[in-house]
């Protein structure tokens, strides 16, 4: 879908030509400036009782006398905040995506479009207009709205303008990762997330790695391997490098946990809601989607993308509970449970991640459901013992309306960890166990300044929603970005 700017024009907004024309609606009470034939028609719903200036509040017109756009949308928007703007859009979208138009014009009646406000624009009308239909041909059709414009004045085209390139690109990063994460695990496995990154690669020009089972063995990867022995499906260890900057740029290295498929290995999951575990791998699409966000708007940045991606599955080769591997870092773990491997498969990859001596390392991972019961839904978890990059995570997340929450780093949490039998165990007590799975990740990253999201809430919705939601590509992205500049 193509997102532009455009200036309405001497006719105002009567004379947009446009299949649709949404006015967005600020404030409490009738704004001022409304041309005379969308007034007439705002006014005489309100006084019937069909529509108020309430924050989500929607009315439909159709082939309103003077107006040039067949359709007539008004959308109350409230304060106007980003927020309430993507709500109202996601609302008034129901109206225009099964419908016949092609083109979308819209306008904020009583306010002025802001950047914030012009990237909730495009997140609703992306998320709003997202079909998967790759293993489905009963989906229904495609939407045929392919142009949105955002009208303005004069003056502000070229900051908008900016906005919604920005804007477009962490959209089409957020439906790569969405799409990956909906592919059912025998569609999505390790090598298909090696094709998307070496499908990248050719697109933007990045230096694609992938390393076998025999290059990990060599580099002494021992924790990834325990959790791949159990599958039949190869492994995959994915290094993907944009280069925006200097060469003698530090980059920032994003590590996303890539289970296509967890089972939970030798210590199984309940069969309930097992066919989730393919969104197992959100961190891992998160990392490619934001990749993908971040070569296409070029950014002056440094960016290595890593993804030790497998299957946790059970069988005669499995590892079991009370086996102890070596990692990379020559640490050793007792597997005191399988089905905490990510963690397992992460702290190898931060490892490797040393040897680019990057300016900050990032894992993103589904990795404890005990961080969905601390958080819910809503933010991710976010664990740092670095002030300064939680705060610019913390930042990014609400620029993004992507939210997370810091959660603590105690050293007291790391007892929990304590094997009679190896360096660690993989997991510690029920109580705080995102809070120690995070505290597993911290034994890898030495000096490293390193942050760490637990997407385990955020990267998917369940029950009769059920999809990937591509979160945190736009988080992610607008850290890079920062950071590039």
């Amino acid at each position: 879908m193509d997102f532009k700017t455009q200036v309405a024009g001497a006719a105002g907004l009567p004379g947009v030509a446009t299949d649709a024309l949404l006015v967005l609606v600020a404030g409490t009470a009738q704004p001022d400036g409304l041309e005379t034939e969308l007034a007439n028609v705002l006014a005489a719903a309100v006084k019937a009782g069909d529509f108020t200036f309430k924050a989500g509040h929607t009315l439909y017109a159709h082939k309103v006398p003077g107006v040039k756009a067949a359709r007539l949308v008004f959308a109350a928007v409230g304060d106007a905040s980003p927020k309430a703007i993507r709500k109202a859009m996601g609302l008034a979208l129901v109206y225009l995506k099964t419908g016949g138009a092609k083109t979308l014009s819209v306008t904020l009646a009583g306010g002025q479009w802001t950047a914030a406000q012009a990237e909730a624009l495009v997140a609703a009308v992306a998320d709003g207009t997202y079909v998967y239909r790759e293993t489905k041909p009963s989906a229904p059709p495609a939407c045929k709205l392919a142009a949105v414009s955002l009208l303005c004045g004069k003056a502000d085209v070229t900051v908008l303008g900016a906005a919604l390139k920005r804007a477009q690109a962490i959209a089409e990063g957020t439906a790569l990762a969405r799409e990956c994460a909906n592919r059912p695990g025998n569609h999505c496995t390790p090598t298909f997330l090696a094709e998307q990154a070496r499908k990248l690669g050719k697109e933007h020009g990045l230096k694609v790695e992938v390393f076998d089972r025999k290059a990990c063995e060599k580099l002494g990867m021992g924790s990834f391997l325990a959790v791949a022995q159990g599958s039949d499906e190869p492994l995959q260890f994915i290094v993907a490098r944009y280069e925006g900057a200097a060469k003698t740029a530090a980059p920032v290295v994003l590590v996303g946990k890539g289970i296509t498929f967890d089972t939970g290995g030798i210590s199984i999951k309940p069969s309930a809601e097992m066919d989730e575990m393919k969104f197992d791998m959100g961190g891992a699409a998160s990392v490619l989607g934001t990749l993908k966000a971040v070569a296409a708007m070029k950014a002056k940045v440094n960016l290595v993308c890593i993804i030790p991606a497998c299957e946790n599955m059970p069988s005669g080769r499995a590892v079991k509970p009370g086996d102890v591997v070596t990692s990379m870092s020559g640490q050793t773990i007792e597997v005191l449970n399988t089905d905490a491997e990510g963690r397992l498969i992460l702290c190898d990859a931060l490892t490797y991640a040393e040897r680019f001596k990057p300016a900050v390392v990032v894992d993103i991972a589904t990795l404890t459901g005990a961080c969905v019961i601390a958080l819910g839904h809503h933010r991710s978890g976010l664990f740092s013992p670095d002030d300064e990059l939680a705060g610019e995570l913390l930042a990014a997340g609400e620029a993004a309306m992507d939210p997370a929450w810091r959660m603590p780093l105690d050293e007291e949490y790391d007892e929990g960890l304590k094997s009679n039998f190896a360096d660690m165990g993989n997991i510690g007590s029920r109580a705080g166990g995102a809070i120690t799975a995070a505290k597993f990740l911290q034994r890898f990253t030495g000096k490293l300044r390193w942050a760490h999201l637990d997407i385990a809430g955020t990267a998917w919705k369940s029950g009769q929603a059920k999809n990937a939601t591509g979160r945190p590509v736009p988080l992610l992205t607008h850290f890079v970005l920062f950071r590039a500049s």
